[in-house]
């Protein structure tokens, strides 16, 4: 079974809405941005090159987490891209439900700094590059996350995707045939 929710996390500048976009249009979904979901506090503080705090986070991260639910409840599939750096911001994303997966856009930080260096009109200042990958925890096994290499075309990174959200879902349906 395929989940209703997709979380397209890593680091700034690694292609979370790009991908993102891709992947719901491929999937027939809807996208959301997570940086719509900010208070307009946290972009005021980003767009200064300030961090953001945990405790500037939870109210974003909550609102995203609102709105999976919200998705899912209807019946509907979103595709959300959202940093979701640490386990902790993951847990109050999915927070228990197994409809909801991880897509972790996996580079390397030289990578990504040049991709930043490219991009024009982002909040996001290409200093803060450096606090976001001390900032990541890669997501755990446990986690059941789909890990991508961003280090390849869109339609290469989108079709991984899929390819193991498929064998994922294929797994799921074999495990529930099992007497």
């Amino acid at each position: 079974m395929m989940p209703c929710a997709l979380i397209v996390m890593g680091v700034s500048g690694s292609g979370k809405s790009t991908i993102g976009e891709a992947l719901a249009e491929r999937l027939g979904r809807t996208f959301e941005d997570g940086d719509r979901f900010h208070p307009p506090a946290n972009v005021a503080k980003m767009s200064a090159g300030h961090a953001l705090t945990d405790r500037d986070r939870w109210p974003w991260l909550q609102a995203i987490a609102d709105e999976i639910d919200r998705v899912c409840q209807a019946g509907g599939s979103v595709v959300i891209a959202c940093s979701a750096l640490k386990r902790a911001y993951r847990e109050v994303l999915v927070h228990g439900r197994d409809d909801v997966r991880i897509v972790f856009l996996d580079g390397t930080q030289d990578l990504v700094a040049g991709r930043l260096a490219a991009r024009k009109g982002h909040f996001m200042p290409p200093g803060l590059l450096a606090s976001q990958f001390q900032t990541l925890e890669p997501p755990a096994g446990n986690e059941n996350p789909v890990t991508v290499s961003i280090d390849a075309p869109i339609e290469a990174i989108v079709d991984d995707i899929v390819r193991q959200l498929r064998l994922g879902a294929e797994g799921d349906s074999a495990s529930r045939k099992r007497p």
